[in-house]
């Protein structure tokens, strides 16, 4: 069933945040920072994965994230919707069957025997597909699969994620210079707030968390430099 009553854009990135916050998916740690496949440390780690155990706060992002697309692209913007690999495949899935579309997933890579194939499932040329994922940091990633569904012929202009950074510059622009238009229900600053409101990490933490995500290359300089 499409879903079409819900809360305000603002409302909804607050209930996001607080549902990520009550199943453990926040992760905040500013005296042993957590350090990424970039090679990068951060006091912050997001884990949407956990989403798929919670039946009923998945549903409810699930809910929120397709009336979040079909208010933002449109009711009868899409043909297809498309999982990334790994974590954006059951997303996808539980998306798919809201809006009562075909689902397919893209690989990382191809598969390197058989079909060699980077798209499982059906996607046809002309398709409009919408490329769901957990989350984005700079929108890289995304640059990657959106090129392996347009090689198929078909198209895509559209990607939704539940967790969007928010912290890099020039993020949203990226993906705009390539064709695609970004959605998502919250970011590090809904999560701060929410943390900050129900008193999730103690005051220092949240402190030089917002350090951080006010200025990451800062941040991370001036640990170096200790």
């Amino acid at each position: 069933m499409i879903p079409s009553g819900y809360p305000a854009r603002e409302e909804m990135a607050r209930l996001t945040a607080s549902m990520l916050l009550e199943i453990g998916a926040v992760h905040f740690n500013a005296e042993t920072p957590f350090v990424f496949a970039s090679g990068l440390p951060a006091p912050t780690y997001i884990d949407c994965r956990k989403l798929i155990s919670f039946p009923r706060i998945r549903s409810t992002l699930m809910d929120f994230l397709t009336v979040t697309v079909l208010r933002e692209a449109g009711f009868e913007a899409f043909d297809n919707v498309a999982g990334g690999e790994t974590a954006g495949i059951p997303f996808a899935a539980l998306i798919a069957e809201r809006m009562a579309l075909p689902m397919t997933y893209v690989r990382k890579k191809p598969k390197g025997y058989g079909r060699n194939a980077r798209i499982e499932g059906v996607m046809s040329e002309g398709q409009r597909v919408l490329l769901v994922e957990d989350l984005t940091t700079d929108g890289g990633s995304k640059l990657s699969f959106v090129d392996a569904i347009r090689e198929t012929g078909a198209n895509c202009g559209h990607t939704a994620v539940i967790f969007y950074y928010g912290i890099f510059p020039g993020t949203v622009e990226k993906l705009a210079a390539h064709g695609v238009t970004l959605h998502h229900l919250c970011t590090w600053w809904d999560v701060l707030a929410e943390a900050r409101a129900r008193g999730a990490f103690d005051d220092a933490t949240l402190s030089e968390v917002e350090s951080f995500l006010r200025a990451p290359d800062a941040w991370r300089a001036a640990r170096a430099g200790g």
